[in-house]
């Protein structure tokens, strides 16, 4: 259930970006989640001179969001670009993709966004198709090795 517009979400992700630390890339990106109980969780790109342990704004608002309990959503706002004014649309990289997979329906909402009022929307399944949650037919799917039966 929305509880806010495009715009606003959209608004709440460029607020999230200026909480961006990129003093690598200086590629600032912010991110709006919404969960499907209307609560917005945002988030900010965290670059690590190591690279590998940089978290993407996707990924910032979603850990939020699942550390307060939250694991269903409807639709995420992502703005980003070079330090300055949004000039172009951002999109979510691959490891964002399969991290929103964990959480979010085919039909998840990606909003790629340069103002509140020019964007383009998308499906999770339009940017990663051919994706899909892992079956397990048992309790204990990694037989063992981790604790279970």
């Amino acid at each position: 259930m929305s509880t806010i517009s495009t715009e606003e979400l959209i608004t709440k992700a460029i607020e999230a970006r200026e909480g961006s630390y990129s003093p690598y890339s200086h590629f600032c990106v912010g991110a709006a989640l919404e969960a499907t109980d209307g609560t917005v969780y945002t988030g900010c790109n965290i670059e690590n001179m190591g690279f590998a342990p940089t978290i993407c704004a996707e990924r910032t608002a979603c850990a939020k969001a699942v550390s307060e309990g939250h694991h269903e959503f409807t639709r995420i706002a992502v703005v980003g670009g070079a330090k300055g004014p949004l000039t172009s649309f951002c999109s979510p990289c691959g490891m964002c993709r399969e991290f929103l997979c964990e959480f979010c329906e085919r039909d998840f909402e990606i909003i790629l966004a340069k103002s509140p009022t020019e964007y383009k929307s998308y499906t999770l399944d339009e940017l990663y198709p051919l994706t899909e949650k892992p079956v397990f037919d048992t309790d204990d799917p990694f037989g063992g090795a981790f604790g279970g039966k």
